[in-house]
């Protein structure tokens, strides 16, 4: 158990979101991704919390065993073709974690969604939030464009609106 880290998740204000993440980045990250999904025929999802509960925290639970909880919850893999992604930032820890579905884990490797998350990471520490979050989601459009290219009926089968937890 990391004491350090249970305090830094237990001071952090859960509003500390909004000063990150202001309505209007919020807004542009919600018009990136309804962008994104002009360009393939897979489904994003953002998501963003303050911290991690105490119960979770004395569990250990890191930013990726949460994205995967967050992934369940906000049904990113309920799309017709397994073709949901979610991009899941714990801000305390100024971790992010992107989790696809399986039809698209078959075709893109975890190591360029790694690869993705550490360039957001690099932004968010030098406060770029709003720039570093929409520059990932065209580096994912590419991707999923490749592997994804939309149809001719292209429904939009989750939100594009930014979760905040």
């Amino acid at each position: 158990m990391n004491a350090k880290r249970i305090l830094k998740h237990l001071l952090l204000p859960s509003w500390s979101v909004a000063l990150a993440f202001p309505r209007r980045s919020l807004q542009a990250i919600e018009s990136a991704v309804a962008a994104s999904e002009q360009r393939h025929d897979a489904e994003l999802r953002f998501a963003v919390e303050a911290g991690l509960t105490f119960a979770a925290l004395l569990r250990g639970q890191t930013a990726r065993q949460r994205a995967i909880e967050v992934f369940s919850q906000l049904r990113v893999w309920d799309t017709e073709h397994n073709s949901g992604v979610l991009i899941y930032v714990q801000l305390v820890d100024r971790k992010v974690e992107i989790l696809a579905d399986r039809g698209i884990d078959a075709l893109v490797p975890q190591a360029e969604w790694d690869a993705i998350c550490r360039r957001i990471e690099q932004r968010y520490r030098e406060g770029e939030f709003e720039q570093g979050t929409c520059a990932a989601i065209e580096e994912i459009t590419v991707r999923l464009a490749r592997h994804f290219p939309p149809r001719a009926a292209n429904p939009d089968e989750l939100s594009n609106r930014p979760v905040l937890l």
